[in-house]
């Protein structure tokens, strides 16, 4: 690993038009932009992050992802649909990257100040950790999850696992699976965070809705930007807002052993 101050630091999202429960959501749009770029452009404020890669699959029907990343002069790459630990092990390896931010296309609300601060204690712990993140344990709102590793981790794991293993569909969720082979970390949030139950990803119509009522608020204020902070903040005036999605089947929790 190269000398802190040398390090590639970049996030990629990954992003598909194929959702079986809500079809294109990733190009949705969002008063005006579609959704994937309402995210990238929040990751874009990030201090720590220097690239931003679109890493999206060879499949045609993604076609309108790359044209929208061509627009907006925002890097990308295409590989596997299916076998997406090595699309993203191949974006990895492609852009060069050291320490890569992990993100998925179904998130739209990423906290900017939040990553940075992930990336500054993960560099100030990278002699002792391989992988940092927020999310093992669902104590954040679903959808502000924060991943963070060493590439060559998901590099030596792509090489490793057998070609054949179903949860290549996964990629950081791979790494926690060898907890005897890498050194994990991973943060519950603090209380002023603490909102397992606050769905803020989209997989359906109705957490589609959700994400737009969320938008609108801060955009009717003004307000491109706004934290995690800010949210829970306009959620706790308007507590009928979490009923909009939270019948939702989220399939991530048999990963994380939480389904009830």
């Amino acid at each position: 690993m190269k000398n802190n101050k040398k390090l590639n630091i970049a996030a990629s999202i990954q992003a598909r038009m194929g959702s079986s429960r809500l079809p294109g959501k990733v190009m949705k749009d969002v008063f005006g932009k579609p959704l994937l770029l309402r995210q990238i452009e929040r990751i874009q404020k990030c201090q720590n992050i220097q690239e931003i890669i679109v890493s999206t699959t060879t499949n045609t029907k993604d076609d309108p992802i790359v044209e929208m990343c061509k627009e907006n002069s925002i890097l990308y790459f295409r590989g596997s649909e299916d076998n997406v630990l090595d699309r993203i092990a191949r974006t990895i390896n492609n852009f060069e990257i050291d320490i890569h931010a992990e993100f998925v296309g179904d998130s739209p609300l990423p906290d900017f100040e939040l990553i940075d601060s992930y990336i500054n204690m993960f560099l100030n712990e990278i002699d002792n950790i391989d992988y940092l993140s927020n999310c093992i344990n669902t104590t954040f709102p679903p959808g502000m999850d924060i991943i963070l590793y060493k590439s060559e981790v998901l590099t030596q794991l792509n090489n490793e696992l057998n070609k054949e293993d179903p949860l290549r569909e996964h990629v950081g969720y791979n790494i926690t699976r060898f907890p005897e082979k890498f050194r994990l970390k991973s943060l519950n949030a603090p209380s002023e965070y603490f909102d397992p139950n606050l769905y803020l990803e989209v997989d359906t119509e109705e957490d589609l809705l959700l994400i737009k009522t969320i938008f609108q608020h801060f955009l009717d204020q003004e307000k491109e930007y706004f934290s995690l902070k800010d949210i829970l903040k306009f959620i706790s005036t308007q507590p009928q807002l979490r009923k909009l999605n939270s019948n939702v089947k989220r399939n991530w929790k048999s990963l994380r052993g939480e389904d009830t």
